[in-house]
């Protein structure tokens, strides 16, 4: 379990601009269950969480679709969030970061941290932009 005040500023950095956090299985349940289209972001303090993940996925929402929902859980902190978030991406194996976008309930497109790690934060967001124009 990472510090809290490590945490936070990498938790804000999604939540201030409209992610929700995940805390419990429940919370996962109950994001996917929502209609319409939902991006999982697994944060993490790994610095291609900060210099690529994160940034990618601020800036794919400056696209002319995006996905209805937005929300995160944080590997290595809210465990059984992050338990649940990726027993719904089955058939690819737990990684962090990573991102989900599903579609009712539905993955329809993953990010994986082997898609993450080493590429510019622009190439993943144009990678996401790319599937909200196809499933939002």
């Amino acid at each position: 379990m990472y510090p809290a005040e490590l945490v936070k500023p990498m938790r804000e950095d999604l939540t201030k601009i409209g992610f929700a956090e995940l805390y419990t299985e429940q919370d996962v349940t109950n994001a996917l269950a929502k209609e319409g289209t939902t991006l999982v972001v697994v944060n993490s303090v790994c610095g291609c969480a900060a210099s690529n993940a994160r940034p990618g996925a601020k800036m794919s929402l400056q696209n002319t679709k995006t996905p209805t929902n937005l929300v995160t859980v944080f590997a290595g902190v809210d465990r059984e969030a992050v338990d649940a978030a990726r027993a719904e991406m089955v058939p690819f194996p737990p990684s962090s970061p990573c991102m989900a976008l599903f579609k009712n309930g539905a993955l329809v497109h993953m990010l994986e941290r082997h898609h993450i790690e080493g590429r510019p934060a622009d190439m993943i967001a144009d990678n996401l932009k790319t599937a909200f124009d196809e499933y939002c």
